[in-house]
């Protein structure tokens, strides 16, 4: 008799030869699917990137099934068995809840690339974008909690705990309830949110008195990136039950103004032009709305109100600090008597001469 006579599968030889020609036979099955993916990369570019972090998990979760298998033909150890296999059983359950959200992911990510959020008018692409994000959350929490209780009821006499747990599960629910109760408003209040397109991603707030845009919504809190690249983290509830402002609710574009406090003399007629050829020079301006108004004369001055539009936030910023810049240097360099001075009415002349001194005073000290 020979050795290849000798030869039995239930052996630890015969084991490891086992494990070995199902590894193998991973090894293939993966090879043949990433050549594939090459194949279609040359049709659609970037197929093959895409397809990298489900080909990773579905060759785990193949050497898992394959590796069981071959243990569960040959383990020459009987006693071993249930242990390893309930050990394979869990292991290759949560191993395919690790790829299923893989799927999920490149599936989302797939719908997602069609909604792009830098384009100018992108408003609808960030409420879908906020609402798609929020959906593959929901669901990767659900593939998670089904594999973690599949994994719980894979051991030999789970059903029967479970339902001994059912039956009392009327009082814990209350229990659970009160205890997590603002963990729960969160989550609900997450995907109101997203659904009643209060927020979107990249929508511009102002929040807690905080310029910043949304940066991530997700179940239980809003991520928002302030104007100084600070984060601000807030409750989803926070935004379905306190007053906030959204710049980009309808529309980006924006109308902003600028204030200023001018002497009685100032030539409005003669801003409005200078108004105009500020506007004129800057490709900051929308060319929507440009206007010069007095708002208000009290105290010995007039309250003289710029407004300026732009397409966003951040260029309505950029052209608010231009225009006042440049009124400013016209002020008082073509302007001087409307700088803002205090008239003293005295004997030796009207008070508008004093007035007309004291502004000339102030161009000089301003340009020294």
């Amino acid at each position: 008799m020979t050795a290849v006579d000798d030869f039995t599968w239930q052996s630890w030889t015969g084991l490891g030869l086992a494990v070995a020609i199902a590894l193998g036979i991973v090894i293939v099955v993966t090879g043949m699917l990433a050549l594939g993916a090459r194949i279609a990369s040359r049709k659609w570019a970037g197929a093959y990137a895409t397809f990298g972090p489900p080909r990773r998990r579905l060759r785990i979760l193949l050497g898992l099934i394959g590796v069981w298998i071959a243990v569960a033909l040959t383990l020459p150890e009987p006693d071993w068995r249930p242990a390893i296999n309930q050990t394979f059983r869990i292991l290759v359950i949560l191993a395919a809840a690790w790829f299923i959200t893989a799927i999920v992911r490149l599936m989302f990510d797939r719908v997602l690339r069609r909604y792009d959020i830098t384009v100018d008018d992108n408003r609808v692409a960030r409420r879908m974008q906020t609402q798609l994000l929020l959906v593959r959350r929901i669901v990767v929490v659900i593939v998670g909690l089904v594999a973690v209780a599949a994994a719980l009821l894979s051991f030999p006499g789970a059903q029967a705990a479970g339902a001994s747990l059912l039956a009392s599960a009327g009082l814990a629910s209350v229990i659970a309830g009160l205890a997590a109760q603002s963990t729960l408003s969160n989550v609900f209040a997450g995907m109101q949110l997203a659904f009643s397109d209060a927020i979107r991603i990249d929508d511009v707030v102002i929040v807690e008195e905080e310029f910043g845009r949304v940066e991530e919504i997700t179940l239980t809190y809003v991520v928002v990136k302030l104007w100084d690249q600070r984060r601000m983290v807030l409750p989803s509830v926070y935004f379905t039950t306190t007053p906030f402002q959204n710049w980009t609710r309808q529309t980006s574009d924006l109308i902003g103004a600028i204030m200023l406090d001018l002497d009685w003399r100032l030539d409005v007629d003669a801003m409005r032009a200078k108004l105009d050829d500020i506007l004129a020079g800057t490709p900051l301006w929308d060319g929507r709305v440009a206007n010069v108004a007095v708002t208000d004369a009290t105290g010995g001055r007039i309250e003289v109100r710029v407004l300026v539009s732009a397409a966003d936030a951040p260029t309505l910023w950029d052209l608010r600090v231009l225009v006042r810049e440049q009124i400013v240097a016209w002020v008082r360099s073509e302007a001087p008597e409307a700088l803002p001075g205090q008239r003293v009415i005295g004997g030796g002349g009207s008070d508008a001469e004093v007035g007309a001194v004291e502004g000339a005073d102030a161009a000089d000290s301003a340009s020294d």
